[in-house]
């Protein structure tokens, strides 16, 4: 597929121009893509996550549930309830048990042109007292030990995908990293605080529910990411919550909301079908 013309430009003008010019052009690039959305009478597209997959079973609860199939099941009633509201495309980087390296989860929603990405999870720590909802955005650091560790955890998914090497030199990737700091910053931050509102009404929450970490699925350099943590599968009251089909529906409610109110908040609705 052919590179993004708008993410293309970007790039450029990253190279060419410095960072003076960075924000001013993401927004104009931005605000295009969306009015090509409009001219086109495509529907927003949200691109569904689900956590590990296939021969990462990602964190194992203490009665034996493994994080992919619940990350599966919430990413398949949430996408059932985005499509039939009728507001939205949505895809899945994965729609079966299958494993996909993180890399490629990033790629295809950028491939498909996603305008948002929320990767699902249910992590695991040694203090199996500790319980409750969190929402991460990308940042450089952790915002605290637990997330770093966290983060630490779930790019080392890609340990299932071999040795494989994907070169891309220093000054490419300070570019990239740069577009991710400043183009989805605040969009990401938008959606992570409306997530952890919505969820707040239903679902327990951490503490300090809004965090950051250095997690590798949430780097697409164009498109405002989340990764949502549904609780703790080693916390026994987390992980029979999530075995329940009602609890992952009420997770699933708030998370719709949570994306409409982002898309309306900045007017990013092009179109409502009937």
């Amino acid at each position: 597929m052919a590179p993004d013309p708008a993410f293309t430009r970007r790039l450029l003008l990253g190279h060419g121009f410095g960072a003076a010019l960075l924000l001013p052009t993401v927004a104009r690039a931005d605000t295009a893509r969306h009015a090509a959305s409009a001219r086109s009478g495509k529907l927003p597209l949200v691109m569904l996550d689900p956590g590990h997959g296939g021969k990462d079973p990602g964190a194992i609860g203490v009665s034996g549930t493994f994080e992919k199939h619940v990350a599966m099941a919430t990413a398949e009633e949430l996408a059932g309830r985005l499509t039939q509201g009728g507001r939205y495309r949505v895809s899945m980087t994965r729609q079966t048990d299958d494993f996909i390296p993180l890399d490629d989860r990033v790629s295809i929603a950028q491939e498909k042109g996603a305008h948002l990405f929320m990767s699902i999870h249910a992590d695991a720590l040694a203090d199996h007292a500790v319980r409750g909802a969190s929402v991460y955005t990308l940042a450089g650091s952790a915002s605290d030990a637990q997330s770093a560790a966290l983060a630490e955890r779930e790019n080392a998914a890609d340990r299932f995908g071999g040795a494989e090497m994907r070169g891309i030199s220093p000054h490419v990737a300070q570019i990239l990293a740069s577009l991710v700091r400043h183009e989805t910053r605040v969009g990401s931050a938008r959606l992570q605080q409306s997530a952890v509102s919505n969820l707040g009404r239903d679902v327990l929450l951490l503490e300090n529910p809004a965090r950051h970490a250095a997690f590798a699925v949430l780097k697409a350099a164009d498109i405002p990411s989340v990764l949502v943590e549904m609780g703790f599968m080693s916390n026994h009251d987390d992980e029979a919550a999530l075995r329940e089909p009602a609890h992952r529906a009420t997770v699933a409610l708030a998370l719709h909301h949570a994306i409409d109110a982002y898309f309306t908040a900045d007017n990013h609705l092009t179109h409502i079908a009937g």
